[in-house]
């Protein structure tokens, strides 16, 4: 052979080499990338070509696929509707997908590993294929309740509320307001999803926005929960134990006080940690929050889940912070929820959660069982704790539960009272700027002595004018309204 061909033969193999390597690489190792494209109409398409499966509350489908009568062959529709499209999210053609129907499209769309073996049947017997389904941990009567409330409280209104089972971490309910249609993104008729797309996305109040999981706004006298658990851990102290409670507190290295809401004290120069719950004293919570170190308050925090994701199920989650302060008069804000400490409406249903499971705060979860197209369990939820150790002592969850109880019954949570129920509650109201309302938030759980339901409910805009807004005003029926559909 000359050299010329000799030249060209191997220039043929180096080529066919790469081809091949390139193909391996493209078919094998990019695959997944290529087929989560947005911009991949064939995998797109081929989602419509077979029956996805039911996003499921009990027994009742509020997403489902029905035969469509025009070129693609399901159309996905939302029972639920308006009520649970935080939850369920939306299936868009041209959008494509969030809430449940993202985070959980695998299995929805039958392509999870978990449902090989349906597949491998569906294939053997020629059957059509089917997704799997999703049963969700949310209970109808707490969710009715919860997005009752919050459509009462009125148009143009920003506020959202979520409820955990303390002992499992099940999320009972989450609502949301203002919400959506889903079922206007998921129309086949693009040119009106687009512009019903279009309306929400400009729409200022977000309505595509799960405010129970992506909004973390500072968490108001909510928040003294935790300054009050960082005191019993670390300080020693009971509900008996005497604090601060005068009508202002210095604070250092400023030319400005920390005030109590009214401007008066709390009851006298020295109050007891439970009544400085009670009244929720400013100075008393901002005084402890100078006591204790920065390092034990955002210890103390991050017991709870502040600074972590743990929600898997639904996504994205704004994660909660209580970030570090620099000075006593930034840790005393902090200390009242304030300062750049930061929370989501589900975080703080989970510092009650956890006080009430005896100081254990469990991961919370929606997603309860997966099942195939023939309703063979595939996977199950599984309860597991945020850590191994827990966020607070049993002796010092049973002192907070004896402390948000007397603040149910003589305070200013008693807006949750519930007739022959023990209620353990806490509100808030976080001031926001000069410019713009106060945050409104109430957290609870119910019964306190064997709870079943922690609640936390955060009101970010109404039309309420701004001397009335007030966490057990506006917060407190909400919680109220779910507690007893659950314990009923």
């Amino acid at each position: 052979m000359n050299r010329p061909i000799r030249t060209l033969s191997v220039g043929c193999l180096i080529l066919f080499v790469a081809l091949m390597l390139n193909l391996t690489y493209v078919q094998f190792f990019k695959a997944s990338w290529y087929n989560d494209r947005a911009d991949n109409r064939r995998v797109t398409e081929e989602a419509y070509s077979q029956q996805r499966g039911d996003i499921l509350v009990g027994k009742k489908a509020i997403a489902t696929s029905k035969p469509s009568d025009d070129k693609y062959e399901w159309q996905r529709t939302y029972p639920g509707g308006k009520k649970y499209a935080p939850i369920t999210g939306f299936m868009s053609y041209s959008y494509g997908q969030t809430g449940i129907e993202r985070s959980q499209d695998s299995v929805l769309s039958g392509q999870d590993n978990k449902l090989f073996t349906n597949r491998l049947v569906d294939l053997v017997t020629n059957s059509e294929p089917a997704g799997g389904n999703v049963e969700l941990t949310i209970d109808s009567k707490v969710q009715d309740a919860a997005y009752e409330g919050l459509t009462a409280l009125g148009e143009d209104v920003q506020a959202a509320t979520v409820a955990i089972e303390p002992k499992t971490g099940r999320i009972l309910a989450m609502a949301s307001t203002p919400t959506f249609n889903p079922d206007k993104l998921a129309t086949h008729d693009f040119g009106s999803a687009k512009k019903s797309y279009d309306q929400l996305a400009k729409d200022d109040n977000e309505p595509l926005l799960n405010r129970s999981i992506q909004t973390a706004l500072p968490p108001g006298s909510t928040f003294k929960l935790v300054t009050a658990a960082a005191a019993i851990e670390n300080l020693g102290m009971d509900g008996d134990s005497k604090v601060y409670g005068g009508a202002s507190l210095d604070l250092p290295g400023t030319d400005t006080d920390l005030p109590n809401l009214n401007g008066t004290s709390c009851g006298g120069e020295e109050i007891t940690l439970t009544r400085a719950l009670e009244v929720s004293c400013n100075t008393a919570f901002g005084s402890l929050g100078m006591e204790l170190s920065d390092e034990e308050m955002q210890d103390q925090a991050e017991a709870f889940g502040f600074g972590q994701d743990y929600l898997d199920d639904i996504g994205p989650l704004a994660v909660s912070q209580y970030p570090d302060n620099d000075g006593k008069a930034e840790q005393a804000r902090a200390a009242i929820g304030q300062q750049s400490v930061i929370a989501t409406p589900l975080q703080m249903a989970m510092v009650s959660a956890g006080i009430a499971n005896g100081g254990e705060v469990m991961k919370p979860y929606l997603v309860d069982r997966v099942t195939s197209s023939s309703l063979d369990v595939i996977d199950q939820g599984n309860p597991t704790t945020i850590d191994n150790q827990p966020a607070v002592s049993q002796d010092t969850a049973e002192i907070l539960t004896q402390m948000m109880v007397s603040t149910v019954d003589n305070g200013t949570a008693e807006a949750a009272a519930i007739d022959g129920v023990s209620v353990a509650g806490k509100t808030g109201t976080a001031q926001s700027t000069k410019e713009r309302a106060p945050y409104a938030w109430f957290t609870s759980f119910a019964p306190a002595e064997n709870p079943s339901i922690a609640v936390a409910v955060m009101v970010q805009k109404s039309g309420t004018e701004r001397s009335e807004i007030a966490g057990g005003r506006l917060g407190g029926p909400i919680a109220k309204a779910m507690m007893e559909a659950a314990i009923s």
